[in-house]
């Protein structure tokens, strides 16, 4: 297993890692709506929130020389399920060639009080 980590998404928030390559998968921890520089939340809006959450995840598959064509699965969790269609709009910008399964489920809370959380799993490509 390999660990793996860029400064270019949002530094863990508790004892956990952007990511972990196993059998060249990548499976990526939920990313929320924070600034890599900053570790502030980027946004009030879904459309905002899931914007800055799918830029966190395209820097962790740079960082594994992959991409949104190569992601596997996607779990996304939101706050509020009435936001689906907003939050679908600029999810669907990010797979424009392959769409990955995923599951989409409405959750009490996420950290910081965020809208959105997505986390993934991607082909490594080698």
């Amino acid at each position: 297993m390999k660990s793996i980590h860029t400064d270019k998404a949002p530094k863990a928030i508790g004892p956990y890692v952007q990511g972990n390559i196993v059998n060249g998968l990548l499976f990526a921890s939920g990313q929320v709506p924070l600034s890599p520089d900053t570790g502030e939340v980027v946004g009030t809006t879904i459309q905002e929130q899931t914007e800055q959450v799918l830029k966190n995840i395209a820097a962790i598959l740079e960082e594994v020389g992959s991409d949104f064509d190569h992601v596997v699965k996607t779990t996304c969790f939101l706050k509020n399920m009435d936001d689906f269609i907003a939050f679908n709009d600029v999810y669907a910008r990010a797979f424009t060639n392959q769409l990955p399964a995923r599951s989409a489920v409405e959750v009490a809370r996420l950290p910081k009080d965020v809208l959105v959380e997505i986390e993934i799993i991607a082909a490594v490509i080698e």
